[in-house]
């Protein structure tokens, strides 16, 4: 029996690494696992970073004509429906704070995963914020905050974690960190939050109130 071509062998080799990435990216990316969420960058305005001070006039354009009070209110959409202009403003600006979350509100009043109006699921936008820009500490917080709502506890301490670890010295973090490690009753780390939330004077006792009731504050 003849041995196959080597160009077999490198064609088979060839599949099994772009196998290997595909499991890679499954494994490691997007936030969640479920459909793909759209390049970022698919915009005719934008994207532009939500806390760039430089993009003020760009924020204002936007939020003038697709983000105002009736929008954040969820009151009426501006231009289209609610979804709409949400759609539109986490296009032009994907980590956008109030409006991740006003959508999350949106989805969690309608129990809908996919407001009208709206391109992707709450949870693509999130992944979509996130991918635009993996170090903002606030957007982790809405979504931790967002999952949490629907009872999913460990993806929103996963979330919490994630925030802490850009910004380990927030005490706002740090007291939600508190609050669901004790909900995981992992007493010694909620401990150890809510002593670093109310080292730097957070003015919440519920944390602290609650360990005192579980008698572990120390």
């Amino acid at each position: 029996m003849h041995s196959p071509p080597m160009d077999t062998f490198k064609y088979k080799n060839q599949q099994n690494i772009w196998i290997l990435a595909l499991l890679f990216v499954m494994i490691t990316g997007p936030v969640f696992a479920g459909p793909y969420c759209g390049e970022v960058d698919n915009t005719t305005f934008g994207p532009f970073d939500y806390t760039d001070p430089t993009k003020k006039e760009e924020l204002k354009v936007v939020e003038t004509h697709h983000f105002d009070r009736n929008v954040e209110n969820l009151i009426a959409g501006t231009t289209s429906s609610i979804g709409g202009d949400l759609n539109y403003t986490l296009s032009a600006f994907p980590n956008h704070h109030k409006a991740l979350h006003t959508l999350s509100r949106l989805a969690l009043r309608d129990k809908i995963s996919r407001p009208e109006g709206t391109r992707y699921t709450v949870l693509c936008y999130f992944d979509r914020a996130i991918r635009f820009k993996p170090k903002d500490p606030v957007v982790r917080v809405i979504f931790s905050n967002h999952l949490l709502k629907q009872n999913k506890l460990d993806m929103a301490l996963e979330q919490l974690q994630i925030a802490n670890d850009i910004e380990p010295d927030n005490p706002t973090t740090n007291y939600n960190l508190g609050l669901l490690y004790l909900k995981k009753r992992n007493y010694e780390k909620a401990l150890l939050h809510a002593k670093k939330a109310y080292e730097q004077n957070f003015p919440l006792p519920g944390l602290k109130n609650k360990l005192v009731a579980a008698g572990k504050w120390k």
